[in-house]
């Protein structure tokens, strides 16, 4: 006869009970009956809480599948599916026969349905595209009240988009204003663009104008594009003031303009409006007090001199120097105080991504240590023509740093701890000389799974000081550092290398500033992205005229 408890307890506590040690009670049995059982260790309390708990989250687990799954496979999961597939075919017709065969079956559709709708539209480039993309728009402002579907930022700004095909700028720039000022929901870049494209293309230079001025006003700033747009369109209508702002702005964020924007700007300044455009005498003292007090480079006080502008593509010599008009570039200051704020903005982005007692301990360490005069990528460096981390040329790289330095101080090295172990180091000379390093108060090592850019980024900005690495800082995590402070910084302080036959060459930072540059004379030299790297000499537009 099988034998039973005389109470119950759940599968999982009996599988746990019998799995992890021996049961702690004896069934025994006369005459074929049960005596009543006691536990001679009763099961503690938190033992049941702790498994009910594990159930709870066991069957939410299954309920929230189950609703996920329920969600795919209604009318409305495997229409969006099927949408999806639409959008990435580019399969207009396709879609607005499901369009129509939903609104046939009442299947309730949602803000991703309408969304995928319309950008099919949009992005079909035909007449159907447009008539259907507002119609299908119409359709769901006008949804019934069961099944109210409200817009967001992807809606409007695709029906932006549709409306600049339509060649229907107001409509594109209205359907903005709704977005902030009736939504609330506030605009991305993305979403101005149709409307400021519209008028430019139309030589509606004023409401062009207009749609800038709102996307100052709600803190959206305009890229290269879109200041270049608004440069010829103001090229264009004769605007010689509106041309001075948007090359102010160039300067101040852009810094080096694509091949397209430079080609635009070569175009004004042999234009006939750029001839006739200029004062002849200037305050020289007003002037000269604005560029101090801009730091250099440029004065913002208009046009400079009459007559004809020579406009050349040249290059600078080492010094700086125009090998075209023999004027020399400066090198624009940095605010101290701007330069302690970025490295405090750093320090927080660093602790949310990093460790923060990892971080904090670092800081820790380099306010014990520091400042340097120099900052070494070691693992960058030790990489910088190979696969695979080469010791020997971070030794050679921290020895020619340390000629730099006007104190003969040793760079700080940042190494990942995976490089100070086993294989990596090699010989005992290597082993030697970490020793060194760390004994001299050179050598931060960085945790397991720590990021090293966040520390060797922060030591060089905190030191203010030069940064050796072959990085040229453009990936997703320089990206996250979201100001222009930082390509005016890596342009000062970062120290690049190349391996020559003479071993290693170091190419220093510019002793100018590569930016936009006006002068006290009103001449103008911009750089272009063209030869941005130390091998091939960078390309710039000269623009000058002698004063009369």
């Amino acid at each position: 006869m099988l034998l039973k408890p005389t109470f119950n307890l759940s599968p999982y506590i009996l599988k746990t009970l019998i799995s992890t040690k021996t049961p702690s009670f004896i069934l025994t049995c006369s005459s074929c009956r049960f005596r009543s059982l006691k536990p001679l260790n009763p099961i503690p309390q938190h033992f049941y809480t702790t498994a009910a708990a594990a159930n709870r989250h066991h069957q939410l687990q299954m309920s929230a599948k189950a609703e996920k799954r329920a969600r795919r496979e209604s009318p409305a999961g495997k229409l969006l599916s099927l949408l999806c597939r639409c959008s990435r075919d580019n399969n207009l017709e396709e879609a607005l026969r499901l369009y129509d065969d939903a609104l046939i079956n009442n299947v309730p559709l949602d803000v991703e349905h309408y969304n995928k709708l319309l950008y099919l539209c949009s992005s079909s480039n035909s007449d159907l595209g447009l008539k259907k993309g507002f119609d299908i728009y119409k359709q769901m402002e006008n949804g019934n009240s069961d099944n109210k579907v409200i817009p967001n930022e992807a809606t409007f700004t695709t029906m932006a988009r549709l409306a600049a095909a339509k060649e229907d700028p107001e409509t594109a720039f209205d359907l903005v204003k709704r977005m902030k000022e009736g939504c609330g929901i506030s605009p991305k870049l993305r979403s101005y663009v149709p409307s400021l494209l519209g008028f430019c293309k139309k030589g509606m230079a004023d409401e062009a104008y207009e749609v800038d001025c709102y996307m100052v006003e709600n803190g959206v700033a305009a890229e290269e594009d879109e200041l270049a747009m608004l440069l010829r369109v103001s090229f264009e209508s004769s605007r010689t003031d509106k041309v001075y702002e948007m090359l102010q702005r160039l300067r101040a964020s852009v810094r080096q303009v694509s091949e397209g924007t430079a080609e635009l700007i070569e175009d004004w300044f042999r234009s006939d409006g750029a001839m006739g455009v200029g004062v002849v005498d200037w305050d020289v003292g007003r002037v000269r007090e604005a560029v101090v007090k801009g730091g250099g480079g440029w004065h913002g006080q208009g046009w400079f001199g009459k007559g004809r502008w020579k406009v050349t593509r040249t290059e600078m010599d080492e010094t700086g120097v125009c090998k075209s008009c023999g004027e020399k570039l400066v090198c624009v200051d940095i605010d101290p105080l701007e330069t302690e704020n970025f490295a405090k903005s750093l320090s927080t982005l660093a602790c949310q991504r990093e460790t923060r007692a990892d971080f904090l301990q670092f800081q820790e360490w380099l306010q014990k240590h520091g400042p340097f005069d120099a900052v070494v990528d070691g693992a960058n460096v030790g990489h910088i023509t190979q696969n695979y981390f080469v010791f020997n040329q971070l030794k050679s790289a921290v020895n020619s740093t340390r000629r730099l330095s006007p104190s003969n101080r040793l760079p700080l090295v940042i190494l990942h701890s995976g490089r100070v172990k086993g294989l990596h180091i090699g010989s005992p000379k290597n082993k030697t000389a970490l020793q060194y390093w760390k004994e001299s108060g050179a050598l931060y090592v960085t945790p397991q799974g720590s990021n090293d850019d966040w520390y060797w980024l922060y030591a060089a900005i905190s030191s203010k000081c030069l940064l050796v690495t072959n990085d040229e800082m453009r990936d997703h995590l320089f990206q996250l550092l979201g100001t222009s402070f930082f390509p005016r910084w890596k342009e000062k302080h970062h120290v690049r290398l190349s391996v020559t036959r003479d071993g290693l060459q170091f190419h220093m930072p510019p002793p100018y500033s590569v930016v936009i540059q006006e002068s006290e004379q009103g001449s103008w030299h911009i750089p272009t992205v063209t030869g941005d790297d130390f091998e091939t000499c960078r390309q710039w537009v000269c623009a000058n005229r002698t004063k009369q």
